[in-house]
């Protein structure tokens, strides 16, 4: 195992290596939310993607809300020049195609990455099946935000080297931050090309060690649960708390307000997975208060209610 403090502190890289590892070809997996704002935007930079997902009518959703997002950020980048917009979408679209065959749409990726259920299981499937057709210098990429990239390699021993994690953020188009991570395993190259093909999407690319959560989640959902947590004690309201933070930190949403967003359960479920690998690790610990809501089926908005009423009165 390479000691990972070397490993980060690496920052020199020949022009050989890097050019030996350019992302040109992607493929996707999962239509959802993620993975179509991701493939749309290797889309429009001109990589050649291909966007799997076993359901059809997925695929089909995913391709016409990418068309959509598409026209919108031509209208946007070009509104003096229709004509060069509508070049741009076509440009596009073109470079994009769909598949529900994952083998299939593998055997000529520079570039796996997948962006689905959030299950160290159906991960290992997944890779375990594409690591046999997948080419020998294919990169294997998670985008996951809760799970250890290194226990999702275990799927593909033998390209572990090659194996990293892409963790981007929801809107994919809107949102400019990319967290590229690195096992101990993952070689300077991958690395490498990681972060090119992130700076090639107009991402701006930061490096994080393989830790829960990794930067932005690692901060962001213990301060969801502390703040829980206060409530819970009694200290101040929810209303109050969001109130604080918001005029009082500079923060564009308070965190129950997030939660609602987010969601109570995809909260719930990462505390959840952390506790159970980090016991001892009290930030990790679950929030009675969020874990009854989520019994409850108080989601957040996407049920309607959370720690807030969205239901029409």
């Amino acid at each position: 195992m390479l000691p990972l403090a070397n490993t980060l502190a690496r920052r020199s890289f020949s022009t050989s290596l890097a050019s030996s590892a350019v992302i040109k070809n992607v493929t996707v997996i999962g239509g959802g939310l993620m993975g179509s704002g991701i493939a749309q935007v290797a889309a429009q930079t001109g990589h050649k993607v291909i966007l799997v997902d076993l359901d059809e009518t997925v695929l089909s959703k995913a391709k016409n809300s990418i068309t959509a997002n598409l026209g919108r950020v031509a209208k946007k980048k070009f509104k003096d020049a229709p004509a060069e917009g509508e070049k741009f979408v076509a440009g596009a679209l073109a470079n994009l195609s769909t598949n529900t065959d994952a083998c299939e749409a593998a055997k000529s990726a520079d570039l796996v990455l997948e962006a689905i259920v959030e299950d160290l299981k159906v991960k290992h499937k997944l890779f375990s099946s594409l690591d046999p057709v997948a080419p020998a210098h294919t990169i294997f990429a998670s985008n996951t935000s809760s799970l250890s990239v290194e226990d999702i390699s275990q799927a593909a021993p033998s390209r572990k080297e090659k194996f990293g994690g892409l963790h981007f953020f929801n809107p994919v188009p809107v949102m400019k931050l990319l967290e590229v991570i690195r096992t101990p395993y993952t070689s300077d190259e991958t690395y490498q090309a990681m972060m090119e093909w992130g700076k090639a999407l107009g991402k701006v690319a930061i490096t994080c060690r393989d830790t829960p959560g990794f930067v932005v989640n690692r901060l962001l959902v213990p301060y969801l649960a502390e703040a829980a947590r206060l409530v819970e004690r009694g200290d101040a309201t929810t209303r109050d708390v969001d109130i604080a933070m918001k005029l009082g930190a500079g923060y564009p949403m308070g965190p129950f307000e997030l939660l609602d967003y987010v969601g109570l359960d995809t909260n719930k479920f990462v505390l959840d997975g952390w506790a159970k690998k980090f016991p001892d690790e009290p930030l990790f610990k679950p929030v009675p208060l969020v874990n009854e809501k989520v019994a409850q089926g108080k989601l957040g908005i996407k049920s309607g209610e959370g720690f807030y009423n969205y239901k029409k009165q």
